[in-house]
Order: C-alpha cells, then structure tokens, then sequence
C-alpha cells in the first residue's frame, strides 16, 4: 500500500481526506479500523455526509444502518434500514457491486464519481468513499460511506462519453461507462 500522503493525494474533497486520515488513524498500526473504532464524536463535521452500512454475506444484503442528513438529500429519500439495492441503485448495480465486493471481500478503501448516484437524480455527480471497517471476528462487517453531491456542470467528460471512477484509494485507475 502506498504512503498515506499519496492515498490522500487522489481524494478530491477536503471532507473525504479528513474521513480517510481519521479512518487510518483509528486504525492504530492494523490495516483496518473495527467499527468499535470509530467514535462520531470525533468528527461531527462529518456527520451529515456518513453513512453506515452492515455487511453481511451477499450483496443483496448489504444494509444502511445508518445515513446522515446529506445523504437522504442526495438519494431523495431516507435509505436508513434500507438495502443498498432496494435505495434507488439498481440502474448502476454492476457498478456499485464492483465497489462493494472490493471493500467487503477485499478489505480495500474505494472512492469514485458517478453521475445519477440514483434513478431520477441524473442531475447529481455524487462523489463517494466507502471505508471497510471489520467486526469482532476481524472480517469486514461494516463499511463506513462518505457521500456528496456536485451539480452535473462539475463533470468531466470527453465528447459525448460519460467519465465514472470506480478507483480504489491506493490505486489510480479509470473506469468508463460506455
């Protein structure tokens, strides 16, 4: 894994390198924090913008626990107790499974950019961090969102191609949706 200063380095709001430092730091030397960790105490700036989400098994599963103000703003509706799939996802589901098979099976911190975080909401590039966080048992039983919203006029395009990042936090990689 590279040096903290370049995971930071790729996130593009201030918020999302202030969560990922307390993330690490949390973590004290093991390559991931557990959810009795994190103490929202520490980051009440934050709050509006987290989200906590149980893993558990299948994807289908994965549940918000948890969901700050802003985000029930950007989703358009309360997501709390709702699965990540049954909260307007759907139409972006290879996407989003992706991300969370790399956070929960792999232990990995994701960031990325998408347009449309929800059916409806298209006009919205949501700029998102999921963080894993493990259980009792050291396996990935939570993970720790980070969202916010730009108007659409902040994306990046080339032609008529929309751009999406899917990257993990110590790599940089592009992926495109055609």
């Amino acid at each position: 894994m590279p040096s903290d200063f370049a995971s930071r380095a790729q996130l593009i709001l201030r918020e999302q390198r202030d969560l990922y430092g307390y993330w690490r730091a949390c973590a004290q030397g093991k390559p991931i924090p557990s959810r009795y960790d994190i103490d929202p105490v520490d980051i009440p700036q934050l709050l509006p913008g987290l989200s906590l989400l149980d893993a558990g098994g299948e994807l289908d599963l994965l549940r918000y626990r948890l969901a700050g103000t802003r985000v029930r703003e950007i989703y358009g509706t309360e997501i709390t107790g709702r699965t990540v799939f049954d909260s307007g996802l759907q139409h972006k589901r290879e996407y989003w499974c992706s991300a969370y098979r790399k956070v929960i099976a792999e232990g990995m911190p994701m960031q990325g950019a998408v347009q449309g975080p929800v059916s409806g909401r298209d006009h919205l590039l949501l700029i998102w961090m999921r963080l894993p966080l493990s259980g009792r048992s050291g396996t990935v039983e939570r993970v720790l969102g980070y969202d916010a919203a730009l108007p659409l006029s902040f994306q990046y395009s080339q032609g008529d191609e929309e751009v999406v990042r899917l990257v993990p936090i110590h790599e940089k990689r592009l992926a495109r949706r055609h």
